[in-house]
């Protein structure tokens, strides 16, 4: 064999490997792409998004979709450059979206969790907008601390050393003159059961010096009705503030918008301020394809959406729960709500 030939088979061996290895060994990276958006005031698989039971509900128009964003794991040489060039997905590290230190089982839990509680945010912030009254309860649970033993999640928070409590920040503020190894006498309640009280020696935390419950503290409706948000396989906190405006919208006679397509995403928190989120270009991308004419976009992120914004679609910046109403009743009355640009 010559020289030259071997040369040519070397370096067509060489060239096989390595597009092999393109094709086949992946990156350190996942992609991020546009995800499914589902209408908060629609059906999906023959059930309602959000379902109120118990009270009076009043009929609904247009469209307030809630956006996600897909994520691709594995993802080749190849395939990587690809979605690059196709401009409609994001690389990032995968170790951002699936921590080392957890599995994918845990991720995805943790993922669920954060779901769960942006419904049971949408929930309490929705109705304090409504002016319905709240409850405090206990939310976590501290193991090894103060409370535990003594106090659970879900139990109502009557009265603190003999304080009657109308709100979480009260707990905090009625602590905050406290110290480690004082006693502090807690009236609650335990579902249906008679009101109790107990006596807690306050631990230490945080902040040196200041007596702790253990306990996390937030506020939850106090009604006799019930609302049920149903969303297969869909993780994450980004949905709180379309579920808490399709809330009160299904909860307010006349409706609070017009027969117009608004998509849009936000963490949101009961007393009803709303955060920014991740993948937000990715999001406007599909929430344009489905029609939406109108995107509602986190304070925080508006300086990013107002660079990647899809044609056509008119950004409204919003901080609160307060700011998104208010636009949707302005777009109604056949005026411009605040833009990101504003």
């Amino acid at each position: 064999m010559s020289r030259r030939t071997w040369t040519l088979l070397v370096s067509l061996g060489l060239a096989t490997a390595l597009g092999l290895l393109g094709a086949l060994a992946p990156v350190p990276y996942v992609a991020l792409g546009p995800g499914p958006t589902f209408d908060t005031l629609g059906v999906v698989a023959g059930k309602p998004v959000v379902d109120i039971k118990g009270t009076r509900t009043y009929p609904t128009i247009g469209h307030l979709n809630m956006t996600t964003v897909s994520v691709v794991d594995s993802v080749t040489l190849y395939g990587a450059l690809a979605l690059w060039i196709s401009g409609n997905s994001e690389l990032v590290p995968r170790d951002e979206i699936f921590p080392p230190e957890l599995s994918e089982q845990q991720v995805e839990k943790q993922n669920q969790q954060l779901f769960r509680d942006s419904e049971a945010n949408a929930e309490t912030a929705a109705l304090r907008y409504l002016d319905y009254p709240t409850k405090v309860v206990v939310g976590e649970v501290v193991p090894a601390g103060a409370a535990s033993g003594k106090l659970a999640v879900g139990d109502r928070l009557l009265a603190l050393d003999g304080r009657e409590l109308r709100s979480a920040q009260q707990v905090v503020e009625l602590l905050a003159g406290s110290h480690p190894g004082q006693l502090a006498r807690v009236r609650f309640q335990r579902g249906d059961a008679l009101p109790q009280e107990v006596a807690i020696t306050l631990g230490s935390g945080a902040q040196r010096g200041r007596g702790y419950l253990g306990i996390g503290v937030s506020e939850r409706p106090d009604v006799n009705f019930t609302i049920g948000i149903t969303l297969a396989d869909v993780g994450g906190p980004s949905a709180g503030l379309m579920f808490a405006l399709a809330i009160v919208d299904k909860l307010t006679p006349g409706g609070i918008m017009g027969n117009t397509f608004v998509a849009g995403t936000g963490e949101i928190v009961p007393q009803g301020q709303v955060g920014p989120i991740g993948g937000i270009s990715l999001k406007m991308i599909r929430a344009r394809q489905a029609g939406a004419s109108v995107f509602l976009v986190p304070a925080g992120n508006c300086a990013e959406a107002m660079q990647r914004a899809p044609q056509g679609l008119r950004l409204v910046r919003v901080a609160t729960l307060v700011d998104a109403v208010h636009a949707l009743e302005e777009m109604r009355a056949g005026q411009q709500p605040r833009g990101c640009r504003s």
